[in-house]
């Protein structure tokens, strides 16, 4: 199973904001270049992450991007099936549809090997996965040299 573009960009923001210091409030074009990402995928990230309750953005003196406490000790395995959504992993029903989609049983053991890879997420907080050695890592990462 392989994680879409998005959700990685999603965990990775989370992760870099779990690290900073309270009040460090980093805007989403500061976040977006310290873990290696385009601003425009990284702002289309931190609006889904904010309907979700993962990250706050605050406006102003002051504002910024923050984790808020449900992003920051929530299960990861809920988090990750908002995000990736619960659709089926091979394309039986896409055109053409598989002819095998009436009587194949790939389809349900595929379902249930995903739900088993979101499971294995469902103990994990965002908390978690920034204990060392990954923190330390996140925390020296800066914005990227300008290549003009």
């Amino acid at each position: 199973m392989r994680l879409t573009k998005s959700t990685d960009i999603a965990l990775r923001i989370a992760m870099r904001l779990a690290v900073l210091d309270e009040g460090a409030n980093p805007t989403t074009r500061e976040v977006a270049e310290a873990v290696g990402v385009p601003y425009t995928h990284a702002a289309k990230v931190v609006s889904r992450l904010q309907h979700l309750g993962v990250v706050e953005a605050r406006r102003g003196r002051g504002g910024g991007l923050v984790l808020t406490p449900a992003g920051r000790t929530g299960s990861l395995g809920p988090l990750l099936r908002e995000l990736e959504g619960v659709g089926d992993v091979v394309g039986c029903e896409d055109e053409p549809p598989c002819p095998l989609r009436a009587a194949c049983r790939l389809r349900g053991a595929l379902r249930g090997a995903q739900e088993a890879f979101f499971a294995a997420l469902d103990p994990l907080s965002i908390d978690d996965l920034v204990t060392a050695p990954t923190g330390p890592l996140l925390l020296s990462l800066s914005r990227r040299p300008d290549h003009t």
